[in-house]
């Protein structure tokens, strides 16, 4: 049976001075150990879906539950919140607060009051596991955009959540570190982290997600695996969200011999991420 980290139940929000509420009733379901998709618009409300995610926001009316137990909003219940849900915000410079990048992935542990030689060895392991050791000494306001991103997914997978929340994380990136983000990303998902990630990226979305969500208005329209969501032509096309390239592909009046040649690709597509979700 599904087991579900996050839920959203009927949740409104609206922001001060706004006519217009952000979230309109959002009922959705994040599955366990998925790698899933959030994909809309610019102001469908994902981006506020995430802020009330982890608790930095507080719905005007209807639920957030965390594996089925209802928010909490003191103090000491989002601390431990947020160390169960890790948040990546799109600019990373919004999450680097630290002189280098050691100092930095230290923070969070820092703050929890662990042992000093429990934060040693996380850091260390952390700085391993994402390719940072050489640059543990650098300034962080010296390292490219994709290095800034490794750090700032550094600092939050060192607090070892649950669920990673992203948004938008491979925005402004060059197709080598989108690659190397992407790679990241699904050694985390191996490791047993489920994933969470917005992105415009659709050509993206069907090669990496195994379940997609559909966002416009603030309320969910579509979800499912990608092979289905991206049948449906007619409600995406209304969205103005557009198509994968290979779907576009097999909706192009294509020969009988092309169409059969771009399904064998999709299949080898969907094969590889069975392969990939172990």
């Amino acid at each position: 049976m599904q087991e579900y980290l996050l839920e959203f139940e009927q949740v409104y929000y609206k922001y001060s001075g706004s006519q217009q509420s952000a979230l309109n009733g959002l009922t959705l379901r994040v599955p366990k150990h998925k790698k899933c998709a959030l994909i809309g618009q610019n102001g469908c409300g994902k981006t506020t879906l995430f802020l009330l995610a982890n608790g930095l926001y507080k719905p005007n009316s209807g639920n957030v539950r965390w594996r089925g137990e209802a928010l909490h909003y003191n103090r000491q219940y989002l601390s431990n919140l947020r160390q169960k849900i890790g948040l990546i915000f799109q600019d990373p410079e919004q999450q680097l607060v630290a002189a280098t990048v050691e100092e930095d992935i230290s923070y969070g542990l820092c703050n929890l009051g662990l042992p000093t030689a429990e934060i040693q060895l996380r850091v260390e392991q952390s700085l391993v596991e994402f390719g940072l050791k050489s640059l543990a000494e650098k300034p962080v306001h010296h390292l490219s955009l994709g290095q800034k991103r490794r750090v700032s997914i550094a600092d939050v997978m060192v607090l070892q959540p649950e669920l990673l929340v992203l948004d938008e994380p491979t925005a402004y990136l060059d197709v080598k570190h989108t690659r190397n983000l992407m790679s990241t990303l699904r050694k985390i998902h191996q490791a047993g982290t489920t994933l969470l990630m917005a992105t415009h990226d659709l050509d993206l979305v069907y090669r990496w997600a195994d379940w997609v969500f559909v966002m416009d208005k603030g309320r969910l329209v579509l979800e499912g695996k990608p092979q289905d969501v991206f049948m449906q032509r007619e409600i995406l096309e209304e969205l103005e969200l557009g198509m994968p390239l290979i779907y576009e592909m097999l909706f192009d009046g294509l020969s009988p011999e092309e169409s059969a040649v771009i399904q064998r690709i999709q299949q080898r597509i969907l094969e590889r991420n069975e392969l990939d979700n172990g």
